[in-house]
């Protein structure tokens, strides 16, 4: 683990040098044979800012240029006079058109489904213009400062055509970093980090709540129910916890990730939402069977209480491990975080492991006949562990 702190802290060094070198001025540039006051590189998606500003009209005339790898891309710098994100952004797009001329248009950013319809925009807007040169797209525009501000909150994006239709850009990497402060009047560009977004919070809160509820309790209390009923009731009661905790918790990790899809519309992530949904249906059946529906021990029908009862814990553990690891791959914190989860549930498998192994070691020494409860519950242990194994090997191998 000291290996990866280390790794840790020096990605987050270098991380720092790149952005503070990324935010630097650029070398004024004529466009159109005209001069811009100031520029600055921005730090993702090869995008650059260039401005002239005029206080006392309340004006800047700018210029927004990004680097794109093909002609059928669309382009689109804005200014969110309410907010520091997409919605709520006044966007100027563009893109070269199939017959080679430009398109370039005002388009009001109302949700994360916007399909950048045309549109007018909350203040003035004035010369707006585009150029596709070098392999990248400029947009030129005359901007009349909400409430004469002169720090302004601004996104830019990229993302693909379809003909002449622009389509869902990317919902990952560079894509959902593309927003800071802009500071006409003393040039200054600060990045709004993603911890500052009240959204990309939730996403953390929505991650953490999941792992440790299905991810780490659940599997705690599988393993206290298999292999400590010899500390009778206080494995029933610790059982009982550490399930119901974690019930709760995905209960609440369920709430969140409805707000965050009802806040993110136009963006899903089905095989996520529906493991989610899966689980929770799973549960809330375990939870009802158990509290409710559950035989007395001398009951003939316990046996069959029992496989369900194996089947849907055990299936909920290893569909609850799957949609962690989606989870992690959706969020992107860092690799350090996902290492962290899966050296936790291997040591946990592990140890389910090892019980398992002294528990059938000790029945082989003994070899006195076991219960039917017992017997029945040996083999599914074993076929749930296995599952557990193949599926996190085969998402680590196969995703």
């Amino acid at each position: 683990m000291a290996f990866y702190k280390c790794l840790f802290l020096l990605s987050l060094m270098f991380s720092s040098v790149f952005v503070t070198m990324s935010q630097q001025a650029c070398t004024p540039h004529s466009f159109n044979q005209k001069t811009f006051d100031a520029c600055q590189t921005l730090r993702v998606l090869n995008s650059t800012i260039h401005w002239s500003y005029y206080p006392s009209k309340g004006t800047v005339d700018v210029a927004f240029s990004q680097a794109v790898l093909s002609d059928s891309r669309w382009v689109a710098w804005a200014i969110n006079p309410t907010s520091t994100g997409m919605v709520g952004s006044q966007a100027i797009v563009a893109f070269k058109r199939s017959d080679g001329t430009m398109s370039v248009y005002s388009s009001d950013i109302k949700s994360y489904g916007t399909r950048l319809e045309q549109g007018n925009l909350s203040f003035p807007l004035f010369d707006v213009s585009a150029i596709y040169e070098n392999n990248q797209i400029v947009i030129f525009a005359t901007i009349g400062l909400p409430n004469n501000v002169s720090v302004v909150n601004h996104v830019w994006q990229q993302g693909p055509l379809s003909g002449n239709t622009p389509q869902m850009h990317s919902v990952s990497g560079p894509n959902v970093q593309s927003f800071g402060t802009l500071d006409f009047l003393s040039g200054k560009v600060e990045t709004i980090g993603r911890a500052t977004s009240s959204v990309f919070k939730l996403k953390i809160s929505h991650g953490i709540i999941n792992t440790v509820s299905w991810g780490i309790l659940m599997p705690i209390g599988a393993i206290v129910a298999r292999h400590f009923k010899a500390a009778d009731p206080a494995w029933f009661h610790a059982h009982r916890a550490c399930q119901m905790l974690g019930y709760f918790g995905g209960v609440a990790g369920l709430a969140t990730g409805v707000w965050l899809g009802h806040k993110s519309s136009g963006i899903e992530y089905k095989g996520h939402r529906c493991i989610g949904i899966t689980l929770m249906a799973l549960a809330t059946l375990q939870v009802i069977v158990a509290l409710c529906l559950r035989p007395k021990k001398t009951d003939k029908r316990r046996v069959f209480w029992n496989w369900f009862h194996y089947l849907v814990g055990y299936g909920t553990i290893v569909l609850g491990v799957v949609n962690i690891l989606k989870g992690f791959d959706i969020l992107k914190p860092g690799k350090i975080w996902k290492i962290s989860y899966l050296i936790t549930i291997t040591v946990i498998g592990c140890i389910a492991v090892m019980l398992e192994a002294w528990k059938w070691l000790s029945l082989w020494k003994r070899k006195t006949a076991q219960s039917a409860e017992e017997k029945t519950d040996m083999p599914i242990e074993v076929i749930v562990l296995f599952l557990i194994s193949l599926c996190i090997f085969y998402y680590l191998k196969y995703k």
